[in-house]
């Protein structure tokens, strides 16, 4: 894969309904892997829709890693200020 390839997953929420997400990062942080992604937009006004950063986090269920929600409200602060920073040092390195 290159560097401009997306990497997409397909995702069923607790619905069953099946969507698909472009990884923006991914971190380790206090011995837990998190992803950040973004709904991936298959339009050709993509421009014009606002997308929402959904923040992920590995879990193990039945033997087999899975992304969950993160329910600890401390722990979901701490890893969505980070992808914040990320995020926005990502937008100024661009600007030069």
């Amino acid at each position: 894969m290159n560097e401009f390839t997306p990497e997409l997953f397909e995702l069923i929420d607790q619905y069953g309904n099946k969507r698909c997400f472009e990884l923006v990062s991914a971190v380790e942080m206090n011995g837990e892997q998190y992803y950040a992604m973004l709904p991936a937009i298959e339009d050709e006004n993509f421009l014009d829709v606002d997308l929402e950063l959904v923040i992920l986090k590995v879990v193990e269920e039945n033997g087999e890693e899975v992304l969950a929600s993160i329910d600890d409200d401390s722990e979901f602060e701490e890893v969505s200020r980070y992808f914040d920073e990320y995020i926005q040092q990502i937008y100024e390195d661009e600007e030069y």
